[in-house]
């Protein structure tokens, strides 16, 4: 980035899946940070990481660290966002959250930059990154929404299991590994064998049967595109697959739809790339999408039970862009803007 090396930047969760992610990205995005600092528990301060030839020591996240940060990226769960953001915005460290502890907070943003980037400057000290599947899935209808005016989507998702964390990247292992040997399968993150096998829950059911993970998408969505009326349905799906989520989009259309169009559009948008040749057998896998910045967009065609409908299928990593990526993204953005800038500048 063009910035002058200024910023004091905080990484909160530091240790985990999602805040190794980050740690990679600040580096490798050169984003403008003078220093870097690393939050974790108490169980893991004190540990060393070393990324990009510098060795970095973790502290303990508690209040009265973020004196000096000027943003923080937290990705250590709701409760310690809702534990320590109000801290470190008070010390007027910018908070760029990946948990659902603040997202539907109607004056929090809840923001993916090539959709709603006017939103980051309504923010009152904290920004709200979205569920990994609700990213996703937009970097894939937002353009066709732009075309063709979206009225409503059915989803099912597809969700890798590194979604749940590093533990259930394990236990996939695990299970695949005692498989082949021969030996007794062990059950601990899932309430099923996940190796060989798709377990449809994630998160816990509400009374109305969805899971929590299903409501997100509904109700993020409507925040994200600023379409309070829009109508979603999703089933969301857990399978064996270490990273990258996929998504099978069903969705309706106030405009009459052209596939030809559709993939224009699709081609054209910032967020997403374009693998549509079905008759080469081209279209987007999770493998293929692990590590990228753009989510894979394909094998759209006409909906034939929709009006005006199109069914498609995205790929996207859920701890880029569904997590890690779209927090930088957004700081990396509001700088360019001129809307962040370091408290002692």
């Amino acid at each position: 980035m063009s910035n002058a090396s200024s910023f004091t930047v905080g990484i909160v969760g530091a240790t985990g899946a999602v805040g190794q992610e980050l740690l990679q990205l600040v580096h490798e995005r050169a984003f403008p940070f003078a220093r870097l600092r690393l939050f974790a528990s108490a169980r893991s301060a004190g540990k060393q990481v070393t990324v990009a030839g510098k060795t970095y020591t973790v502290e303990e996240a508690k209040p009265g660290v973020f004196a000096d940060v000027d943003v923080a990226f937290f990705a250590a769960g709701g409760s310690v966002t809702r534990a320590l953001a109000p801290d470190a915005i008070k010390a007027g460290c910018l908070v760029i959250d990946k948990s659902s502890a603040f997202r539907m907070e109607p004056d929090v943003p809840l923001v993916i930059p090539e959709i709603n980037p006017q939103d980051l400057r309504n923010h009152k000290g904290l920004i709200a990154n979205p569920n990994c599947s609700t990213a996703v899935t937009l970097m894939a209808l937002w353009p066709l929404h732009k075309a063709f005016g979206l009225k409503r989507y059915f989803a099912a998702t597809y969700q890798s299991v590194s979604g749940t964390g590093a533990e259930a990247v394990r236990e996939l292992d695990d299970q695949v590994n005692a498989i082949v040997t021969g030996k007794p399968v062990v059950k601990k993150v899932y309430p099923y064998q996940i190796a060989y096998n798709l377990i449809p829950q994630i998160d816990s059911f509400g009374a109305d049967g969805y899971t929590g993970e299903e409501n997100k998408m509904m109700i993020e969505s409507r925040k994200i595109m600023g379409l309070p009326n829009l109508k979603v349905s999703a089933t969301c799906i857990r399978v064996p697959v270490v990273r990258a989520h996929s998504i099978a989009v069903n969705a309706e259309f106030e405009r009459p739809v052209n596939v030809a169009e559709a993939r224009a559009a699709v081609a054209a948008f910032a967020g997403a790339e374009l693998v549509d040749d079905p008759a080469n057998r081209k279209y987007p896998t999770p493998l293929d999408f692990a590590r990228k910045v753009k989510c894979g967009v394909g094998r759209i065609r006409v909906d034939t039970a929709l009006d005006n409908g199109l069914a498609l299928w995205v790929s996207g990593d859920n701890l880029w862009k569904g997590a890690a990526l779209n927090a930088v993204q957004n700081a990396e953005l509001m700088i360019r803007e001129g809307w962040l800038k370091p408290k002692r500048a």
